[in-house]
């Protein structure tokens, strides 16, 4: 039987269950979207599952969107980078957490809280 070679070994297996974000990241995963293909390889690498096709109206010049992180569920685990870097196009990179706030015009909070949809009868 044939060795593995070493360039997979510094590919992470994909996570048996997802995770919830527990504290603010230094840094967030950031897509460029000009790099990116939609391959949605780094998807099932993600801990978090915070990584999703961008709504096409966004791209709308493009047959398959690019994908798109969802920073306030990030963790700044790195993992689709080098998913990204070994298995596809370097399209993603890891951003100090500050700049990524002002890039994006939001607060990154210490822990991701879903939205509660509350019915209007329940008010």
């Amino acid at each position: 039987m044939a060795k593995e070679p070493d360039f997979y070994k510094t590919i992470p297996d994909t996570p048996d269950k997802i995770n919830a974000k527990k504290k603010k990241p230094k840094q967030i995963a950031v897509v460029e979207p000009g790099n990116c293909t939609g391959c949605e390889i780094c998807v099932p690498f993600c801990p978090v599952d915070c990584i999703e096709h961008a709504p096409a109206r966004l791209h709308p010049d493009r047959p398959i969107p690019p994908v798109h992180i969802r920073y306030n569920e990030c963790i700044g685990c790195s993992i689709c980078v080098r998913v990204c870097s070994k298995l596809a196009w370097d399209a993603i990179a890891m951003v100090d957490t500050p700049k990524v706030e002002a890039m994006a015009g939001i607060t990154i909070t210490d822990k991701f809280l879903p939205e509660v949809k509350v019915p209007p009868e329940a008010m």
